[in-house]
């Protein structure tokens, strides 16, 4: 996996809120809303636009329902394909979505992405146990971390202590020498 950063924010949806300002809440969470100025603000609809697929390919059976192709989601997000390439690498990254496969009536393989799951919740669970291994591989780090610095510490004292206890011990030894010559 690449190194890319994640952004998670403490956005909330109003009282009342409808499913697209629920879906953009989400979205901004997680961080997977447009990073550049200017940029769309139609994510929240991909979003809801995979779990209707979702929805619809259990009612009827059809796994290749659930799929969305780069094409389809730059549409109602409102963005380029080329755009889309780029938002999906997080989305990918967190585990919300999942990169598959098919072969169509024509005999073509179409390449699409779905939720990583059977429903949002699902989904979001794998997303959610994305995020909480980053926080605890960020918490063994730290526990290192602390131990490091501990035992450097630990080794900086014992090397000065070390040889400060030398110059004391010569200190010692001239401060003798001089009682035996008086």
């Amino acid at each position: 996996m690449a190194k890319r950063n994640i952004i998670l924010s403490n956005e909330e949806p109003g009282i009342d809120a409808g499913s697209e300002e629920m879906a953009t809440a989400v979205i901004n969470r997680l961080g997977l809303m447009p990073r550049k100025k200017g940029s769309t603000e139609r994510m929240n609809m991909v979003l809801i636009e995979l779990y209707e697929r979702a929805k619809k390919a259990a009612r009827d059976k059809k796994p290749t329902l659930a799929l969305m192709t780069v094409e389809e989601m730059g549409s109602f997000a409102g963005i380029t394909r080329q755009t889309m390439y780029d938002y999906l690498k997080r989305w990918i990254d967190l585990d919300l979505i999942v990169k598959t496969s098919y072969i169509d009536k024509d005999e073509k393989v179409v390449i699409g992405y779905k939720l990583n799951g059977a429903t949002l919740e699902n989904a979001f669970e794998k997303a959610r146990a994305r995020i909480n291994n980053n926080l605890d591989i960020s918490l063994k780090i730290i526990r290192e971390l602390q131990k490091t610095i501990k035992n450097e510490k630990i080794k900086e004292t014992a090397k000065k202590g070390s040889s400060a206890g030398k110059e004391e011990d010569s200190l010692d030894e001239e401060e003798f020498d001089k009682e035996k010559v008086d």
